[in-house]
């Protein structure tokens, strides 16, 4: 059994910026990528603020090196954008010289281009070939061809918001048990029609900036995003002599079976998830120096993540947290890959970013998140992601192995 399972490589690409490097100067500027949408052409776009990335589909496509009339949705797009950044940052140039595998999260998938040519599906040859890409494995497959990946595991996890950070935990699983010497993992999710008039009739969006763990919270802001990580067996690492920005030390996958979308009002599967992945890292509450909480800002998350947080670390000891969905929206699947991105950031640069646009404590418990950046060494960063269905996880990022 491997003994650490080292991040070697990140890259991510969202609505504050189009590189981990412009994503961390945006978290410490508190800069926020939330305004009115302007990529969509949908009834909704004056009603509700979300997070979109700042390339157009073309522009996307130009960076790539793809031609004209390629098939490829806006998930997998920005999902082969920032899985090649992170191939880059981890130094690697040959891609097949050990097992390695990819594992990527989507929910919408190509929702994008199926609602662009959905209804004359019939019609052409050429409608029938941009709606394959629909299904959520396509775009895993386009990542996978872009990085040049040929015999390997190449897989997809969709188990809702919580999905980027199973991917995590089962590429840290892979590398433990020998399985894989080097897993690819993150997600990626684009901004669709489908998505937008979901969530709509779910009542949860916010037709302003959104306000995690705050009193008078209205609700969550979408956004779309993708990012990944190169996780790496110690052998790998000491052979290449790679430079690792921290390792993946524990991680719990929970589910509390409570509602179709709603968490548990108690937090039973957010408990257990951040219990599980404790337990994994061998570490107790009072090793954690940092929660990236998963924060969405409606009525139920935060009451429920709350709770839960108190569960675990009781309400005395609470370390500092803070959601960073403010600055991007909820990006759904991608999610728990984005801010294990920023769970690494600050580790790296020993930084907790704040909380945006909080104003009122809420009543029902008195821990309150970090409201500015704040500098503090950290060792240890959880990292929550809570989906719908009850999927709740939880990953524990370390400086040490």
């Amino acid at each position: 059994m491997s003994k650490g399972v080292a991040i070697t490589g990140m890259g991510a690409i969202s609505a504050i910026g189009n590189n981990v490097a412009e994503n961390f100067q945006s978290l410490v500027e508190s800069k926020k990528g939330i305004s009115k949408i302007s990529k969509i052409d949908t009834i909704h776009k004056d009603d509700i603020m979300v997070g979109e990335i700042a390339y157009t589909n073309s522009e996307l496509e130009e960076i790539l090196g793809l031609s004209p009339g390629n098939n490829y949705s806006r998930t997998g797009l920005i999902g082969a954008i920032a899985a090649k950044e992170a191939i880059a940052n981890s130094g690697i140039t040959n891609i097949n010289k050990y097992k390695t595998g990819l594992i990527s999260a989507t929910s919408v998938g190509g929702m994008d281009m199926t609602e662009q040519y959905y209804y004359n599906y019939l019609e052409t040859d050429t409608n029938r070939r941009y709606i394959a890409s629909h299904h959520a494995g396509d775009s895993t497959q386009k990542i996978a061809e872009q990085l040049g990946i040929a015999k390997s595991l190449v897989t997809t996890i969709s188990t809702a918001c919580s999905s980027a950070a199973n991917a995590i935990m089962l590429g840290a699983r892979l590398i433990k048990s020998g399985q894989l010497d080097r897993v690819i993992v993150g997600g990626s999710d684009c901004m669709s029609k489908f998505t937008i008039n979901g969530f709509k009739t779910l009542m949860i969006l916010s037709d302003t900036y959104s306000t995690p763990f705050d009193e008078n919270r209205k609700g969550l802001n979408l956004g779309e995003a993708a990012a990944f990580l190169v996780l790496e067996s110690d052998a790998v690492v000491k052979a290449e002599n790679k430079n690792v920005l921290g390792y993946v030390k524990g991680y719990g996958n929970a589910n509390d079976a409570f509602h179709q979308t709603a968490s548990s009002d108690h937090g039973d599967g957010a408990t257990l998830a951040m219990e599980k992945a404790l337990k994994v890292a061998g570490y107790t509450a009072k090793d954690i120096d940092y929660i990236n909480a998963h924060g969405t800002a409606t009525g139920n998350n935060d009451l429920s993540e709350g709770r839960a947080i108190i569960r675990v670390f009781g309400e005395e000891n609470v370390p500092e947290f803070s959601s960073t969905k403010a600055y991007i929206g909820h990006t759904l699947a991608a999610a728990g890959a984005i801010e294990a991105v920023y769970s690494i950031l600050a580790l790296q640069n020993n930084v907790i970013f704040p909380n945006l646009n909080f104003k009122t404590q809420m009543k029902e418990f008195n821990i309150t998140p970090e409201l500015k950046l704040k500098e503090k060494e950290l060792k240890t960063v959880m990292s929550n992601s809570f989906g719908f269905g009850g999927n709740c996880s939880t990953v524990i990022f370390s400086k040490e192995p």
